[in-house]
């Protein structure tokens, strides 16, 4: 094997270079790192939580108009409840206090445009016990989120004896979940971070080996956390876009540096090749593969920017950046910094270690376990998964409600004290913005409408233009589904001149726009998955195979999700509300991160077939050489992946969980039912045809090979 040394191909070379200029490349790194890690404490103050708007719809044509003409009262507007416990009218003695000081407050903060008083009729309660002071808009939905953060604790510290008061409506929402989730967040991280330490432990069997991936998706991280908050001064990025970085990031940086580290150490222990030799080899066969799977995941999130929504663009894009920045230290950094620990990286190791052995025994016997009984065990998993997926035939989708928000927080309180005083619609008031020449006709449309329960007179712009503006009571609670119908059933009777917005209705038009985009970006992340594959293994056939199985495992998760999230099935245990529903961004979201994942494992492990092809030609050995050289790294992996996703499934608000718990079932039933078993035993059925290319084709197609000779 060892007669004439291979000459390394680029990304061998590319290690080589970094292992020889390690000073400097050590200092650019610490550079970034220090330089961008300077901002990157500021990341949760900086972004917003806005953005969850569908552009060019006619509900955010309806708070612009509103924001411009009407002193704010759109829907990003705060909404100040003060309520009287004590049975006294509200705009008397203690409570007319309280209201004077909180309008005080309120008009002295720059980011108010103008104070409503509580209006008998409209926002006074027929009881006199509820009052609800107006804070209009001056500023873009993501300052009014800042506001409402800023403003929310002074606010409810005006409480007094017999006086209650919460801030709500949509910025305060934001506002509330924004702090919910970031307590959540630390504590999932807390949670993850041991438990996958422990488990890279037991994958490498050595500290110094486990602890590397932890401290390099951590330099990724830092440093994609501090451009985040640079480019929130260019356009407003999501919080969200953090929080599902970091989740997302630190199973990917742990999954690539396990894949770079097991072929290192099987290139010095097991081959005893020279330290140069071993880099060079390393980068050459896992380098490769994780710079081809780092694309695929780049490809497939970049997919979900097909959606018009500054919230869809930003948390993609934020995704990106982080996986970028791993994917940067994992090819720059970790190879150097094997090449300087060299044998010192089995520092406190367990007894296993020695054995340096790439291939693991116990997956060569799985491997021929499936060549002998390929049928068996192809239709088991094949079942499992279709049964899985079988549920998401029946899946509904919606926009949030309120259920996300813990029951004690400040929106929710007033959400809850709005609906007793004004009827079960009032939160989600809707705005309706019409030329002053249409106002009685559009008056009169509402009133004959069943799903309004009442209108306010029309009121005219504050700028003295030709507008007026009507806010109409829906008669159903903002989430319940039939909004939608008396939605659309009022912008078809309404004069033409109108539009009709508010905070619910921004939501529905958001998630008529996901309905839209929905089967746009599957087609797009399916058919640029299936060209990737395509590309790296200049094999048709198992390209497609490749694909197919990751959209089996995709849909098995969604099914699952159906179950968890929409009927309730262990509610109680996850300790959370069921909406009925599952989040209505969560297919095209989470679509793409689970595909991402997915095509991750097929890459490494069909690139370990393809090389073992091109040494022997053997579909036998192809496929039983890939899982005895692959199989160990992908099941640590997936464990791995499915621990920290787990954790975050722990954490307090609905949407972090069901992100962890969808990707969580993915990436369970992906690594072990569809790479381990249901992809071998495809390998196994197509035998040589799986490695077949057209000759047209392998001309047009690039010489990648996997193999290192």
């Amino acid at each position: 094997m060892h007669h004439a040394l291979p000459t390394p191909g680029p990304l061998g070379r590319l290690g080589l270079w970094v292992a020889e200029h390690a000073r400097g490349t050590m200092l650019v790194w610490l550079l970034v790192v220090v330089a961008l890690g300077a901002f990157a404490p500021r990341v949760e103050a900086e972004l917003s939580g806005a953005g969850w708007q569908a552009d060019g719809s006619e509900s955010v044509a309806a708070r612009d108009l509103a924001q411009q003409h009407f002193g704010g009262n759109a829907s990003s507007a705060i909404q100040v409840v003060v309520h009287a416990t004590d049975g006294q009218p509200v705009t008397q003695g203690a409570g007319k206090q309280v209201l004077a000081e909180a309008t005080r407050m309120l008009e002295a903060d720059s980011r108010i445009a103008e104070v409503v008083q509580p209006q008998p009729g409209a926002t006074l309660s027929r009881d006199g016990s509820t009052a609800i002071l107006l804070a209009g808009a001056g500023a873009d939905t993501n300052e009014m989120v800042r506001a409402a953060t800023d403003l929310k604790g002074p606010l409810e510290d005006l409480s007094a004896r017999g006086i209650q008061v919460n801030p709500t409506g949509a910025s305060l929402l934001w506002s509330d979940f924004n702090e919910a989730n970031l307590s959540a967040m630390l504590k999932s991280e807390m949670f993850s971070w041991p438990v996958t330490l422990a488990i890279l432990v037991l994958a490498f069997g050595a500290l110094v080996a486990a602890g590397l991936p932890l401290l390099l998706t951590l330099s990724g991280l830092v440093a994609s956390a501090g451009s985040l908050v640079l480019i929130n001064h260019l356009v407003p990025v999501s919080i969200w876009a953090m929080n599902f970085a970091m989740m997302f990031a630190l199973a990917l940086g742990i999954d690539y540096a396990l894949f770079l580290v097991v072929r290192f150490r099987a290139a010095r222990m097991g081959d005893h090749d020279s330290p140069r030799q071993a880099i060079a080899e390393t980068m050459d066969t896992a380098g490769k593969a994780v710079l081809l799977s780092g694309a695929t995941v780049l490809i497939s999130l970049s997919a979900v920017m097909l959606v018009p929504s500054p919230s869809f663009r930003s948390m993609a894009g934020g995704i990106m950046l982080s996986v970028v920045f791993v994917l940067a230290a994992t090819l720059t950094l970790l190879p150097l910094v094997l090449f300087r620990l060299d044998e010192r990286i089995n520092k406190l190791s367990l007894p296993w270690v020695h054995t340096g052995e790439h291939a693991s025994p116990k997956f060569k016997a799985w491997g021929e376990r499936l060549w002998r009984r390929p049928v068996a065990f192809g239709l088991a998993s094949l079942v499992v998964l279709l049964a899985l997926a079988a549920p998401v035939l029946g899946l509904k989708t919606a926009m949030p409600s309120i259920k996300v928000l813990p029951e004690d927080a400040s929106a929710r309180v007033g959400y809850d004290l709005v609906q007793q005083g004004f009827g079960d619609g009032a939160p989600g008031t809707l705005t309706i913005v019409t030329d002053k020449a249409d106002a009685a006709a559009a008056s009169e449309v509402l009133s004959g409408d069943p799903g309004v329960a009442g209108a306010l007179p029309p009121a005219p712009a504050a700028d003295g233009t030709d507008h007026v503006l009507i806010q109409a009571v829906p008669t159903v609670d903002p989430s319940d589904p039939t909004l939608g119908d008396t939605v659309d059933r009022l912008r078809a009777d309404l004069p033409p001149s109108a539009v009709v917005g508010g905070a619910a209705v921004e939501n529905l038009d958001l998630k008529s726009q996901l309905d839209a985009s929905t089967p746009l970006v599957i087609g797009v992340i399916l058919t640029l998955g299936f060209l990737l594959l395509l590309v790296a293994l200049r094999a048709p056939l198992i390209a497609l195979l490749g694909t197919l199985a990751s959209l089996l495992s995709t849909a098995a998760a969604f099914g699952v999700a159906r179950l968890v999230f929409q009927e309730g099935w262990g509610a109680g245990f996850l300790g959370f509300e069921s909406q009925g529903f599952l989040d209505a961004w969560a297919p095209v979201f989470f679509f793409a991160m689970i595909f991402a994942i997915a095509m991750d494992y097929t890459v490494f492990l069909l690139a370990s077939a393809k090389e073992h092809y091109e040494h022997t030609g053997d579909p036998r050995d192809a496929m039983v050489g890939s899982l005895a050289h692959s199989g160990r790294v992908i099941f640590a992996a997936g464990a791995v992946m499915v621990a920290v996703f787990f954790t975050f499934a722990l954490s307090g608000p609905l949407p972090p969980k069901e992100m962890g718990i969808v990707l969580g079932t993915a990436v369970l039933l992906d690594a072990f039912l569809v790479r381990l078993i249901l992809l071998p035993v495809l390998l196994r059925l197509t035998g040589k045809a799986a490695w077949w290319v057209p000759g047209w084709l392998a001309r047009l197609l690039p010489d990648i090979r996997f193999s290192h000779s």
